[in-house]
């Protein structure tokens, strides 16, 4: 079978595609970008193609479907970039992949931590010889209450995490997992916001949970909140945020993902005036620390994207029951 791939990174998945390629005999056709109108054609010939985090629009779709594309495998946990009602209507499957969860959950541990221990304002001091300490303390983690919502394999692996530190932890789920019980209890939304020192978020993006934490569910948390986003941006309003951080109802956040970064993140923009206002503003607190969408990052999760891509298409080739199958 042949498998088109889009995003095509040189420096990391190219040892992998090459691995895995060979292992289940699949043949790859290969485009450094990301699909777009101009290089959809490219891909004519493959019923399947995998991408990363890059928009998959109707237009897009109904392109890939008028050139015999029966398939898109994201390289990706999250699917929200790719319009899921548009691969309905042209009957065209969509997938995800899995990687441990640790991955994004050692990074979650991190921004936790440099996010208390106000760990970006120490190094912006370091670099200029400032070695004062007023404005610098921090907090103890043992002494926090945090409030994880979100318990897939993540949360859950964030939770056990913290419980290492002694923290007293809550959690938030549609559907509760058993495992939690033994290192937190699950209470409602309102109860942690009223509750909890940090809140951390951890799960996908959809049209229920878009912008939960708005202006209103910022005003029922406690006075000084951390607030830490290693999942999708599309759940802050960056906007509340922004009002909250100056207003400093919010102590500080740490975030990995933000609103509109299509586009931006995984490329050199260093030189290109970006209309990303929001992201200015965010990055000139001293209390915020923006990343960009490196959670995931690890030798391990790219090879597991690259691998579960492909199985993910050969498993639909062969008909078989497929785990990452989203439509």
């Amino acid at each position: 079978m042949k498998i088109f791939v889009y995003n095509y990174r040189e420096f990391d998945e190219a040892v992998f595609f090459q691995k895995f390629s060979k292992e289940y005999e699949v043949e790859l056709g290969i485009c450094h970008d990301d699909p777009c109108m101009e290089n959809a054609h490219l891909a004519a010939g493959y019923e399947y193609i995998s991408i990363i985090t890059t928009k998959i629009d109707e237009e897009l779709m109904a392109k890939f479907h008028e050139l015999g594309v029966r398939m898109i495998s994201t390289r990706t946990i999250g699917y929200d970039h790719i319009d899921l009602e548009a691969a309905k209507k042209y009957g065209m499957k969509v997938s995800n992949v899995s990687y441990s969860p640790e991955c994004v959950a050692d990074y979650t541990v991190m921004l936790m931590l440099m996010a208390v221990r106000k760990m970006k304002r120490i190094m912006q001091r370091e670099e200029i010889n400032d070695f004062s300490l007023p404005g610098i303390q921090g907090v103890e983690m043992h002494n926090l209450s945090v409030g994880v919502i979100g318990t897939g394999r993540i949360g859950q692996a964030v939770i056990r995490d913290l419980s290492g530190f002694g923290c007293k932890i809550y959690a938030y789920d549609h559907h509760q997992n058993e495992s939690v019980a033994k290192y937190g209890e699950y209470v409602d939304l309102e109860t942690l916001y009223r509750t909890c020192d940090m809140i951390t978020l951890h799960m996908p993006l959809n049209d229920d949970n878009f912008h939960m934490i708005d202006a209103e569910a910022i005003n029922k948390m406690k006075d000084g909140a951390v607030l830490i986003n290693t999942a999708r941006g599309g759940l802050v309003d960056t906007k509340d945020l922004i009002d909250a951080l100056e207003s400093e109802k919010i102590g500080a956040a740490a975030m990995d993902v933000i609103e509109d970064e299509f586009g931006m993140y995984y490329y050199d923009r260093k030189s290109d005036i970006l209309s990303k206002r929001d992201l200015y503003i965010l990055r000139g607190f001293p209390n915020v620390i923006v990343t960009p969408h490196m959670a995931f990052y690890t030798d391990q999760a790219v090879s597991d994207m690259v691998k579960h891509s492909i199985e993910s298409c050969c498993m639909n080739e062969k008909g078989v029951k497929n785990p990452w199958e989203i439509v």
